[in-house]
């Protein structure tokens, strides 16, 4: 079953492009890589472990995974193209006691195991911080391997 077609599939649908934060552009494709500007996640702000547990944590995760799947849909034309999920960049604001940023990320790796199965097998950091921009929870940036035709 092909990415599009499991996204129906598990009731989830793509948000709007968000706009840039800043100079920058969301996506730029070099030879099969396309990497993605980090992500937050609207209605996801403050810190882990201060104003928000590690659940709801893991929730901005998962909401920054589809604003990353609605700027791969807009590189590639379609998420079937995505041959393989090669790295994950995950930031979490928290408090300087915190220490679970990775269980907070897991929430992004397991939305895209769900979505693309073992072709979402990726290297991954996860990294507590002070602050995000725009007062986000989480941000996330994502690199991909692409391939096949369509698209930019």
């Amino acid at each position: 079953m092909g990415a599009e077609a499991r996204l129906r599939e598990l009731g989830l649908q793509l948000p709007a492009l968000r706009r840039a934060a800043g100079s920058y552009v969301g996506w730029v494709c070099s030879g099969d890589l396309l990497f993605l500007s980090g992500q937050g996640a609207d209605g996801f702000t403050g810190r882990v472990g201060a104003d928000m547990s590690l659940e709801e944590g893991r929730a901005a995760a998962r909401a920054c995974v589809l604003n990353l799947l609605a700027q791969t849909r807009d590189a590639l034309g379609s998420l079937d193209r995505v041959v393989r999920v090669v790295k994950l960049l995950g930031f979490v604001a928290c408090t300087e006691d915190f220490t679970d940023a990775p269980a907070v990320i897991d929430g992004a790796s397991d939305l895209l195991g769900e979505l693309f199965g073992d072709r979402a097998r990726h290297a991954r950091s996860a990294i507590g911080v002070q602050a995000l921009p725009l007062g986000f929870a989480v941000e996330i940036e994502m690199v991909l391997e692409a391939g096949g035709t369509g698209g930019r």
